[in-house]
């Protein structure tokens, strides 16, 4: 008895070190676990997808889809495309996120199906090209709606546009440094003022078609310019309106029977954007003609000046509060990427470093800000935009390919959402058009410049991350302490990781 009872104790003891060990290696899980509660019911997962989704895109791509195809009816239908094809992306990436369930997005994707190099290509891209251009993008949305209202019947300055970008950049990178409870507090207060003139467009709309305001919805198709080229740009500037398509499948252990309630998020939450998207270009086109809209500073503004009179100045107001919402949390999220990468080791190693009075890791966000800013200096918002879209669904084709290779080659991964195989075979086909089509019917340099500093990540990646060349680190070395000691950051400790 004596033996069996010690015997037990022993188990018990193991029971709680191994318990303990791995609790200390997966903190991570242990706090989602705790703020399981907040992401009970697919109507948390939609509110998280249309909150995520709806930000300054739909405030400043609507004359630039118009520009590509001229018509009002291609117009709607490119906006409706953009969300079928979001929706059949987004349950790709659902299928992949429940398979391999590793934190980095598309990176752990890629590992797994075509190994290190595509992955660091990815990161690469990320960092530097995709997630910094968007952060510029939103802020130049954001410049424009904030000035417009102070120059009637004519285009606000470049200049005045692009010192308020940067002036938006600074700010929300700092609030971000200082606090990641203040840029919570504010992200929830934008998102809110979000959603309230978003309502106030469609309901603005709809009484408008009830009161027979139809005359420039038809004839919709006279005088459309219809190419693969132009469908192809209209399909980029649509697109980035729904950019944030793949972001559900990162809250995945946050959500109570993720297996149901993701796809089932997916399938309401983003047509339900798509439904929105298309209600407020009706909207627009109750009250401007397609040229009217074309000649628009400010498609929003111009459509409050002529609906809400005298009350017009709510709707510069509220989409700047979205245009920051939407900035704020794209701050928040890829300064978190940076740091990542840092941590890797595939970036410089102070951006890994955390501060130690905030606790936030401020060197990550003022390397993305700084970048931010350089985007806008010699950019505009469209071309910003092709430029975005080309390198993003490069890599979104990749992955969504990666899914099918997957399919064949790692048949023993445990798939608990499996889609039709013909899903992601659209999405890919789709991508590569995408991809191709605009270099193919209106060739420009932008993008020769994009594939030739994607592949330049190859180059970085021979040397640094495959042969580890020590000199380098000699050089950084130096840098690294004399930015600890200014900005007081330090390495995040082992076992908060």
């Amino acid at each position: 008895m004596g033996e069996e009872s010690l015997k037990r104790r022993k188990g018990k003891d193991k029971g709680r070190e191994d318990s303990q060990s791995t609790q200390s290696h997966e903190p991570q899980r242990t706090n989602l676990q705790k703020q399981a509660n907040l992401f009970l019911f697919p109507l948390c997962g939609i509110c998280m997808i249309v909150g995520t989704i709806i930000g300054s895109g739909i405030f400043i791509s609507p004359k630039s889809v118009l520009a590509n195809v001229e018509a009002v009816g291609p117009c709607l239908i490119i906006w409706a495309g953009c969300g079928v094809l979001a929706t059949l992306g987004a349950l790709c990436f659902a299928e992949l996120g429940t398979m391999i369930t590793k934190s980095g997005g598309e990176y752990p994707y890629l590992m797994e199906a075509f190994g290190p190099v595509p992955a660091f290509l990815f990161s690469w891209t990320s960092l530097l090209v995709t997630k910094p251009s968007s952060f510029a993008i939103i802020c130049l949305s954001f410049a424009k709606y904030a000035s417009a209202p102070f120059y009637p019947g004519c285009d606000p300055p470049q200049v005045v546009i692009k010192c308020l970008a940067a002036a938006a950049i600074v700010v929300i990178t700092i609030v971000n440094s200082l606090s990641v409870k203040l840029g919570s507090y504010l992200q929830n207060f934008l998102t809110a003022a979000k959603m309230i003139i978003v309502i106030i467009i469609i309901v603005s709309g709809i009484v408008l078609l009830a009161q027979g305001k139809t005359e420039n919805l038809k004839d919709s198709f006279k005088d459309s310019k219809i190419s693969v080229g132009s469908i192809s740009l209209a399909f980029y500037n649509g697109l980035w309106a729904y950019d944030g398509w793949n972001q559900l499948n990162y809250i995945t252990e946050e959500l109570k029977n993720p297996y149901r309630n993701l796809p089932l998020s997916i399938i309401i939450g983003i047509p339900l954007v798509t439904v929105c998207y298309v209600m407020i270009n009706i909207s627009y086109f109750t009250v401007m003609t397609s040229t009217e809209l074309l000649q628009s500073q400010a498609v929003a503004v111009t459509f409050g000046d002529r609906v809400l009179y005298p009350a017009s100045w709510i709707v510069p107001l509220f989409v700047v509060f979205s245009t920051l919402g939407s900035a704020n949390g794209t701050c928040f999220t890829a300064g978190r990427l940076v740091y990542v990468a840092g941590r890797e080791g595939h970036m410089l190693k102070i951006l890994s470093y955390i501060s130690v009075k905030h606790l936030t890791p401020a060197p990550a966000l003022m390397f993305y800000g700084a970048i931010a800013i350089i985007y806008i200096i010699p950019g505009d918002i469209e071309t910003l935009i092709n430029y975005f879209s080309f390198a993003v669904w490069i890599f979104y084709g990749l992955t969504v390919f990666a899914l099918i290779v997957m399919r064949f080659t790692r048949k023993e991964l445990m798939r608990p959402i499996r889609i039709p195989i013909i899903i992601p075979v659209i999405v890919t086909l789709v991508s590569i058009l995408l991809v191709f089509a605009p270099i193919i019917t209106a060739p420009e340099l932008a993008y020769l410049y994009c594939i030739l500093f994607i592949l330049s990540g190859l180059i970085v990646y021979a040397l640094f991350v495959h042969l580890k060349f020590k000199w380098p680190q000699k050089i950084t070395k130096p840098i690294t302490m004399h930015l600890q000691l200014l900005l007081e950051v330090v390495p995040e400790e082992e076992d908060t990781e």
